[in-house]
């Protein structure tokens, strides 16, 4: 901790940084202070030591599939290469038959423990598909937590149903819905979303439908997607925006910060963004999100899925304390040719060991489950 000290003391983010040590989050201005910094490392270790003083030495994560039920979408956001149009020859959904298949092979093969469930924005699917897909996998697997439908997909489901977004999670939940994901939130800026996903959900919509959902007593995660048109003012609104509803609600379980893909997408081929951003930034930002929401939201995840393993082992050392989900069956990301998009138990068990960490296993809620 001395040297951590004396680093700090000759940063120009030193006095950011000496507070986070005491127990004072940023301000907006230290965080685009800290945004603008190219002092990683010191961030890091800072980041690091408080998730260490948290948690110890060791990292949580969940046997889970992702089902990606449908990708007819009308969205049509340019940061997509997944979603196919309503009719398009190579589109899907998935019955509840085939729902059930899935589920079965995973928690026969892996003993899952949490089924992520996204998808597009299918017109055609109305709540009864949801509401029957839910129950029967809380009756058929009542060990398995139900992690699912982002606020914007909750928005359109109001939409075909000509009901309001909380009567929705309301039934949702009581078909057996336990957790919100927090995608759809890409950056809580209408002028960047805007430019990438001008048919989804304003940001205040997002935040509006999250505040129902914790209400009615479910929790959920909230996510980043950077790396694409946004600017550190942008990012840093987007920071406290979701610290402000978590203050208010207690709502959030974790954060988790991801950068854009742009293989196959529409913004690569407008050269709106030609490659991603890369280890060092995905490393300053699990840094600056434990800083800013230490105390605030317990959990950050390492973002494996676009950085891989190898990244994710920095990640839990620079302040990321969950290594997310195994998301066997992943489609969305694997469609810009992300190297890796599901992984098992034990490859994710031997990476946490290899950097002198121990392994846990947790439940839908990071409640922990099992030491490994």
């Amino acid at each position: 901790m001395s040297q951590i000290t004396e680093q700090v003391n000759r940063s120009d983010i030193g006095d950011i940084l000496e507070n986070s040590i005491c127990g004072k989050r940023p301000t907006p201005q230290d965080c685009l202070r800290l945004l603008g910094s190219n002092d990683v490392h010191l961030m890091g270790l800072v980041s690091g030591h408080l998730t260490r003083k948290k948690f110890g030495k060791k990292a949580s994560f969940v046997n889970n599939i992702i089902l990606n039920y449908t990708n007819v979408c009308i969205t049509d956001c340019k940061f997509c290469a997944f979603y196919r149009s309503p009719g398009s020859k190579d589109s899907y959904t998935l019955t509840l038959d085939q729902i059930e298949s899935r589920v079965k092979a995973a928690w026969e093969m892996f003993k899952i423990r949490q089924v992520l469930i996204q998808g597009g924005h299918n017109p055609n699917l109305k709540i009864e598909y949801y509401e029957n897909a839910f129950k029967m996998i809380r009756e058929k697997f009542p060990t398995v937590g139900i992690h699912g439908l982002s606020t914007s997909e909750i928005d359109m489901i109001a939409r075909i149903e000509k009901s309001s977004t909380k009567e929705v999670l309301s039934r949702l939940k009581d078909a057996g819905l336990q957790s919100i994901p927090g995608a759809g939130a890409e950056i809580l800026v209408d002028s960047v979303k805007d430019v990438i996903s001008p048919k989804k959900i304003s940001s205040a919509d997002w935040i509006r439908i999250m505040e129902e959902a914790h209400a009615l007593g479910l929790p959920a995660s909230a996510t980043m997607m950077y790396g694409h048109v946004e600017n550190n003012y942008d990012i840093a609104d987007h920071f406290f925006k979701i610290a402000k509803l978590q203050e208010k609600t207690k709502g959030f379980m974790a954060f988790i910060p991801w950068n854009f893909e742009p293989n196959n997408t529409l913004m690569q081929k407008e050269k709106l963004v030609e490659y991603g951003t890369g280890g060092i930034q995905l490393l300053k930002m699990i840094a600056i999100s434990r800083l800013v929401f230490d105390g605030l939201i317990p959990h950050i995840q390492s973002s494996w899925l676009t950085n891989g393993v190898g990244m994710a082992q920095l990640a839990l050392q620079y302040g990321a304390d969950d290594f997310g989900g195994t998301l066997i069956g992943e489609e969305v990301v694997s469609c810009t040719g992300a190297r890796s998009t599901e992984l098992t138990g034990k490859i994710i068990v031997d990476a946490i060991h290899q950097i002198g960490y121990g392994a846990e296993e947790r439940d839908n809620f990071y409640n922990p489950v099992a030491l490994l």
